[in-house]
């Protein structure tokens, strides 16, 4: 009812556009923090919640302690270090010696900008900025053999915002280097080579350089991050071939640069490469871009900020570590192996004001209104006024005894449950446009005692299973029908099919199949195969195993492209919207799902060998037992004598087909000529269990 005032002031109930935004606010206040995921898409993460069990909670104690200590260890710098960190250093600041630039022989733009090789071989673009531009340089070397290939992003002063990148912030956006070669003495079909790793001094956040050497979507890239302010332009990344290649007369190169992410133009606007031949080219990009104009500076006159953060970049990588980084990274792989249950929570933001949000004019989302404060409906009680306005204060208000709503809505749901059908109908919509209640006054003696019950549900479940209206018999009289068909006036018991979760453990049950295990991860019960052949995921529905396979239907898992079929079959909503009161149908389907999905049929089995195992050898007997199991009432002659005619007719076909009587067994064990009695009994479970009555709630 209330969200129906979003873009306007209810027209039947006493809400309005502040309202409802009002009640908004309480939860605009929540924590989350933001970050970039790539392709410029922004995400809000919420907190997680661990849920481990004890045997969990002791071992991930003891991994993080033992993580803690060894970071202590990692995060200490010792006079053995500062030794080390001084020779370091020095080869960090010379690390560019040992690369030779590329020379170009031509260079071109297959987007038709124009390409400019400097003096220093560097290669400035001017002129057209085409959307997804490819940069093809040719060029020979004599290095060999070659190990890496250096790309230098360099600003200009002819670039927007100083580059290196040509789009309005001077960034780039680069998909992918392909790499080409050949021998320079003689024509050869070119070697196409294949980059394992990709490094860079800098990368924007959710565009990492590493996206230059994944076999992605055409949507990630390498970025740097020009909101950073820290007065430089100058980044490297270094791509390292997955074996080092060259020829001994000179190498011929061929380097196309693509700039493929969403058709935009941001190309880069100039760059160099260069090639070495050093058994670990990474050298050059281990020290961060910000920190390489401070390798430069002496010891002395750096502040206490760069030190620290020097010498961080050299605990880092340094070997003297490496054995410390090890075995950390050995238990933080132990303690991911824990496989520890999370879920999402809503923690309240650390905030020293109001909780507010500002109505959005019409509802658009564009258009903000005045600003409001977390509050509840004016036409409702108020807060409390010892109580906070945020999302606890609420939680309070919901429950207090001034609140005519809460209690209501919770009472009337549990006679839903019950009845199949609410005091007030549309459980969904207790406003003046639902439905009104049948009987108020039980409506409204229920929700007091609920309160005063202390918001038991157990006791007011109780309470109502046990009355006299519930324990009614549910036969109806053609008098009784025609007066109130929908049991409006609760002159009979109640009578309806069961949820479509419950369809499947009452089988379970009747069978002696159900599992009792409560909580867990989820079931993959049996289902048919190919459902799951949908885009968007790899993931494969594995079918359970042992006891799991028949744990109660609630634990199904559910995935909203590939409803799990027999649930949606009988009404279970696909879980895309909040459903409040689920429709109930009647249909071909739902039947022949209860006899032949070989879930159900499988049940079918296993009640079956209940009745021959525990009914005794007398067949009246176990049509009883069977018949008991399954609809909780003793059959009537009448319907006793149908099954065992039934049985008797299966009986002799399957002493007549032998091969049937074994498939529907399925069972290797015990001798092969009790398979015709077994698949006899098998054949008047699956009847037993494909009854409306034995999925009917009366």
């Amino acid at each position: 009812t209330l969200q129906c005032a979003q873009c306007h002031n209810h027209k039947f109930d006493p809400f309005t556009q502040k309202d409802y935004y009002r009640f908004l606010a309480f939860f605009n206040a929540a924590q989350y923090d933001i970050r970039t995921e790539g392709q410029g898409e922004v995400w809000q993460h919420e907190p997680d919640l661990l849920l481990p069990t004890p045997e969990q909670e002791v071992r991930r104690k003891e991994l993080e302690a033992g993580i803690a200590r060894l970071q202590a260890v990692l995060d200490t710098q010792t006079p053995e270090l500062d030794s080390a960190q001084a020779v370091w250093e020095t080869e960090m600041d010379g690390a560019s010696a040992q690369w030779t630039i590329l020379h170009p022989n031509r260079v071109m733009s297959l987007g038709r900008a124009t390409l400019k090789v400097l003096r220093d071989k560097s290669i400035v673009v001017t002129g057209k900025n085409p959307e997804a531009d490819t940069y093809v340089v040719e060029a020979r070397t004599n290095v060999t053999p070659i190990t890496g290939l250096r790309l230098e992003v360099l600003s200009d002063r002819s670039l927007p915002n100083g580059g290196p990148g040509r789009d309005p912030e001077g960034n780039f956006f680069l998909s992918e280097v392909e790499l080409e070669v050949s021998p320079a003495h003689w024509n050869a079909v070119a070697q196409k080579i294949v980059f394992k790793e990709a490094l860079a001094d800098e990368s924007q956040s959710g565009y990492d350089v590493s996206n230059l050497v994944k076999k992605g979507p055409a949507t990630t890239a390498w970025a740097i991050d020009k909101s950073t302010g820290i007065g430089h332009e100058e980044r490297q990344a270094v791509l390292l071939p997955a074996k080092s290649f060259g020829f001994d007369r000179g190498t011929l190169m061929s380097i196309r640069l693509k700039h493929n992410l969403r058709k935009s133009s941001r190309n880069i606007g100039r760059f160099r490469l260069s090639v070495s031949s050093i058994a670990d080219p990474r050298n050059v990009v281990l020290v961060p871009a910000w920190l390489r104009p401070v390798l430069k500076i002496p010891l002395a006159q750096r502040t206490e900020e760069q030190k620290k953060a020097i010498s961080a970049v050299f605990r880092s990588v340094t070997q003297l570590l490496e054995p410390v980084r090890a075995r950390k990274t050995e238990l933080e792989k132990s303690l991911g192996d824990l496989g520890i249950v999370t879920a999402l929570i809503m923690g309240e933001g650390r905030i020293f004001e109001r909780p507010y949000t500002n109505v959005r004019i019409r509802g658009s989302f564009l258009s903000k209104g005045d600003k409001v404060y977390a509050g509840v409906p004016d036409s409702l009680s108020p807060l409390p006024e010892d109580v906070m306005p945020n999302r606890l204060g609420l939680a309070e208000w919901l429950v207090s005894e001034d609140n005519p709503l809460t209690a209501r809505v919770a009472v009337n749901r549990f006679w839903e449950v019950l009845f199949g059908r609410g005091i007030v109908e549309t459980t969904e919509d207790l406003g003046t446009k639902g439905d009104p209640p049948t009987h108020p006054e039980l409506l409204d003696w229920l929700a007091t005692e609920f309160m005063q019950q202390q918001w038991s549900m157990k006791k007011m479940i109780r309470l109502i299973v046990t009355s006299s209206t519930y324990r009614q018999s549910s036969r109806v009289t053609p008098e009784s029908e025609e007066r109130d068909p929908y049991n409006k006036l609760l002159a009979r018991g109640p009578r309806f099919r069961v949820e479509g979760e419950m369809v499947r453990d009452i089988t379970l049950a009747a069978s002696g199949l159900l599992s009792p295990k409560i909580g867990g991860p989820s079931l993959f019960p049996y289902q048919p195969p190919g459902l799951w052949d949908r885009p968007y995921s790899k993931a494969k529905w594995v079918t359970s195993e042992g006891e799991d396979r028949y744990r109660r239907g609630v634990y199904t898992f559910l995935r909203r492209t590939s409803p799990y079929p027999s649930l949606s079959i009988f009404d279970a909503p696909s879980r895309e919207f909040c459903t409040v009161r689920r429709v109930r149908t009647n249909t071909p389907l739902q039947t022949l799902t209860t006899l032949n999905d070989p879930a159900f049929f499988e049940a079918a089995r296993a009640l079956a060998r209940r009745i021959v195992e525990d009914a005794g050898p007398d067949a009246a007997a176990r049509a009883t037992y069977g018949f008991r199991r399954s609809l909780t009432r003793r059959p009537t002659p009448q319907e006793r004598d149908r099954l065992l005619a039934f049985w008797r007719m299966e009986v002799d076909r399957f002493q007549r087909d032998p091969k049937s009587a074994a498939e529907v067994v399925k069972d290797d064990s015990g001798p092969s000529s009790q398979f015709p009695e077994l698949a006899a009994w098998t054949m008047v479970a699956n009847v037993l269990l494909n009854l409306d009555e034995t999925i009917t709630k009366e």
